[in-house]
């Protein structure tokens, strides 16, 4: 009798990231004989006109997506959560969402609309955001061993205004079980807003790491995704 292969991940970064961001995690998922692949997001880097945003981000991972065989989980890691909440219910091989320090918003939520931002204040949807933090070292990568924080803060690359406004139109997690994984730690998005966003997933997890666990604390991330692999494809 053919059994049922173990899931993949697909990783989606969040913004003013790329996927190579992902690479420590890569690793250790493989050790734990998983695996993992990436998507690019065209919201972030140089941009074209019109600046690409969260339905430009959802296509692309939509297409990835189409391209991977078996079962599939998802996740997104910080503004990467709104994308995966546009696309992934889509997709019959998604069989389970993770919510890594992300945003999980519910339908016509965006980014800006979490933080507050008022509908009808005029923006600037086809400019680009440089990171926003005064000192991306210890807002994104507190707890990251130096060289690699290092690294990882010269590879930031700009992000569209336009990812940060538009809206979603579906909420995946409405009909994709998911997890949701508090990093305890994070002073980027805050716990206490991530602890809120996580009331709309099944499962909740906390990790004591900062904003970026893929980094800070790749193996113990890699074992916790596989956790929830196992008790997705047993439920």
């Amino acid at each position: 009798m053919p059994t049922t292969p173990p899931p993949s991940f697909l990783l989606v970064h969040g913004a003013w990231h790329r996927p190579a961001c992902w690479k420590p995690l890569q690793d250790a998922l493989a050790v734990e004989g998983l695996r993992s692949h990436t998507v690019a997001l065209p919201s972030s880097g140089p941009q074209g006109t019109p600046a690409a945003g969260v339905y430009d981000d959802a296509e692309a991972i939509s297409a990835r997506l189409r391209e991977i065989d078996g079962p599939v989980v998802v996740v997104g890691h910080s503004y990467g959560g709104i994308p995966v909440t546009e696309a992934a219910a889509a997709h019959p091989g998604v069989v389970h969402l993770v919510y890594l320090a992300a945003y999980m918003p519910a339908e016509g939520e965006s980014l800006g609309s979490l933080h507050g931002r008022e509908p009808s204040k005029p923006v600037d949807l086809d400019g680009v955001q440089p990171p926003i933090f005064e000192d991306p070292r210890t807002s994104l990568y507190t707890d990251v061993p130096d060289d690699l924080a290092e690294r990882a803060v010269g590879e930031l690359v700009e992000q569209s205004r336009r990812s940060f406004q538009e809206p979603v139109t579906r909420a995946a997690w409405r009909t994709v079980p998911a997890t949701y994984v508090v990093c305890e730690g994070d002073q980027a998005l805050r716990p206490a807003m991530q602890t809120k966003m996580s009331a709309n997933a099944a499962h909740v997890e906390w990790l004591g790491t900062g904003h970026s666990a893929f980094l800070s604390a790749p193996a113990e991330l890699a074992a916790l995704l596989g956790r929830i692999a196992s008790r997705a494809t047993a439920s």
